[in-house]
């Protein structure tokens, strides 16, 4: 068995004028969990569809499991599961129906009633796929993603609109697929779903990958473990290079009238802006903390947030 279950080199894309993929490299390891990070319209979802051999990139290799789709598409279909971002399913047929009409496609597989369990959907086992909620819906999506028995899951922002129960449910079922050495990509917007997911995860913006690395050491690449946020009242004449000399501060980084200080600890810089607000006369309108994200390393790599960019 290949330990590169999917290579991507110099990989192009572009719709008319519009770049959505550029000179984009990947290389993603047998039985690992691997993320797809960036914001709406950074290449993701076009660079996993070149992957499922539903487009056909520009220019540039892909090879999925040691296959490529010019010679080797029924094998790759026989060992790829796809959930796409959004998947249309005939409303009328019940939830056994339709796992057991994918179930079909397939020369292998475990059994329709194992497939169903699998998702936590046995109580649904006989409702139409129009009574589903949105969460059982895309867990539905997941069992026909699994149905074949697939070395290779490609999940296309499976937890997007969903309530955080739903979510969770999601996330356990994604943990459980990766415990059983199946190989996963997953593309999302979701940081914090990466963070707990995800073993490697690129960065996407703009069609490029722009980071790559396991989340804790991308994270590390910030130089600070906290980053504290805070606004300060209206009118506020405020000294940035003072802001980035206060005890403890790696970067300062400014939107409108916000400010974030990443700190390598947190009780050397509290106080030590305390006392530069108190010496300048100043008034703190808003103040906050978090331990630091992937999300803080996309705003440090892009200048944006993942939720405006």
């Amino acid at each position: 068995m290949a330990s590169t279950a999917l290579a991507l080199r110099d990989l192009h894309k572009a719709y008319g004028n519009v770049r959505a993929v550029t000179a984009l490299d990947l290389n993603v390891s047998a039985g690992e969990c691997f993320g797809l990070l960036g914001p709406n319209g950074a290449g993701k979802t076009t660079t996993i569809e070149i992957c499922e051999g539903l487009l056909e990139p520009d220019s540039g290799d892909v090879e999925v499991l040691g296959l490529r789709w010019s010679a080797n598409e029924r094998a790759l279909r026989e060992q790829l599961g796809i959930q796409l971002q959004d998947t249309q399913l005939s409303e009328k047929l019940t939830v056994t129906e339709t796992v057991r009409l994918f179930r079909s496609f397939y020369p292998n597989g475990p059994s329709v009633e194992e497939v169903i369990a699998l998702v936590q959907l046995e109580e649904k086992r006989g409702a139409r796929v129009g009574t589903l909620s949105g969460g059982q819906k895309q867990r539905l999506a997941v069992a026909l993603a699994v149905v074949g028995d697939p070395r290779l899951l490609f999940l296309d922002e499976p937890t997007t609109g969903l309530d955080p129960q739903s979510r969770r449910q999601l996330w356990d079922l994604i943990a459980r697929f990766r415990s059983e050495g199946r190989t996963i990509v997953l593309t999302t917007h979701y940081m914090d779903e990466a963070e707990r997911l995800c073993d490697r995860v690129a960065i996407v913006d703009q069609g490029r990958v722009i980071a790559l690395d396991t989340p804790r050491a991308l994270i590390a690449s910030l130089g600070a473990e906290h980053v504290v946020g805070f606004k300060f009242e209206e009118g506020a004449v405020v000294d940035e290079p003072a802001l980035g000399a206060l005890d403890g501060v790696t970067a300062v980084r400014r939107e409108a009238d916000a400010f974030e200080l990443t700190s390598e600890e947190l009780r050397r810089t509290i106080p030590a802006l305390l006392s530069h607000v108190e010496r300048r006369g100043l008034r703190l309108a808003e103040l906050h903390t978090h331990s630091a994200t992937l999300e803080d390393v996309f705003v440090a790599l892009t200048g944006r947030h993942l939720r405006d960019a």
